[in-house]
C-alpha cells in the first residue's frame, strides 16, 4: 500500500495529466479595407439599398476616421437623393479631413443654393419677402452673379415677336426639341447654375 501523501501526489498528477487546454479562441474576420467598404456601398447604392449602402459607409467613416472618402459618398449619396441638409453635413465632414475637396465644395454651395431657392421661392409665395431680408437676398444675388460672371442668373426665355412666330411657323420646319434638363439632384452639383 501506498504511503497517503505517496497517493495524493499520485492523484493530483493524475488528474493534471487528464486535463487539457481550453480550445483557442477563434481568431475575428480582418476588418474589411476601405475600398471594399467604399465598393460594396456602391454596389448596395446601385441595386437600390440606399439604407445599406449608407450603414456601410457610417461604419467605414468610423473605423477609418481620417478619410473622407465615406463622408464624400454619403455626401453626394444624400444629394443624389435631394436630402440637401445631410449632403451639407456630409460635405462638410469630408472638408474637416479636404479643405481642399472640390466636389464636397460644390456639394455644399449647390445644395445650400437649392436650400435656399426652396426657402425664398416659399416666403415669396407667402408674401412674406420684404424689408431686410428682401435685401440681402437681392445682395446675394448679386454675389451670386459676380461669382459666376453673368448679370442674370437665370435668363428669362426669349420670346419672338407676334408676326416673326407666324411667319417662322409657316415657312421652317418645327425645331428639334431642347434636351431635357438634367435630373434633379444629378451628379453634377453645377448643373442647374449653367
Amino acid at each position: 500500500m501506498l504511503p497517503p501523501r505517496l497517493a495524493c501526489l499520485a492523484g493530483a498528477l493524475l488528474l493534471a495529466a487528464c486535463t487539457t487546454a481550453p480550445p483557442p479562441a477563434p481568431k475575428p474576420a480582418p476588418a474589411p479595407t476601405l475600398a471594399q467598404v467604399l465598393s460594396e456601398a456602391d454596389v448596395a447604392a446601385r441595386a437600390g439599398q440606399y439604407d445599406k449602402a449608407y450603414t456601410l459607409l457610417e461604419k467605414g467613416g468610423s473605423a477609418y476616421p481620417a478619410d473622407k472618402a465615406p463622408w464624400l459618398q454619403m455626401a453626394q449619396m444624400k444629394f443624389d437623393r435631394g436630402q440637401y441638409g445631410d449632403a451639407i453635413s456630409h460635405a462638410l465632414e469630408a472638408l474637416e479631413r479636404d479643405p481642399d475637396d472640390k466636389v464636397a465644395n460644390s456639394i455644399v454651395a449647390v445644395s445650400g443654393l437649392r436650400l435656399s431657392g426652396k426657402a425664398l421661392a416659399d416666403l415669396s409665395r407667402q408674401n412674406n419677402l420684404n424689408g431686410s431680408l428682401r435685401s440681402e437676398a437681392q445682395e446675394l444675388a448679386k454675389l451670386l452673379r459676380a461669382s459666376i460672371g453673368e448679370d442674370v442668373l437665370v435668363p428669362p426665355a426669349k420670346r419672338p415677336a407676334a408676326g416673326a412666330k407666324r411667319a417662322a411657323a409657316s415657312s421652317a420646319p418645327a425645331p428639334a426639341p431642347a434636351p431635357a434638363p438634367a435630373a434633379k439632384g444629378g451628379a453634377d452639383p453645377f448643373s442647374g447654375l449653367k
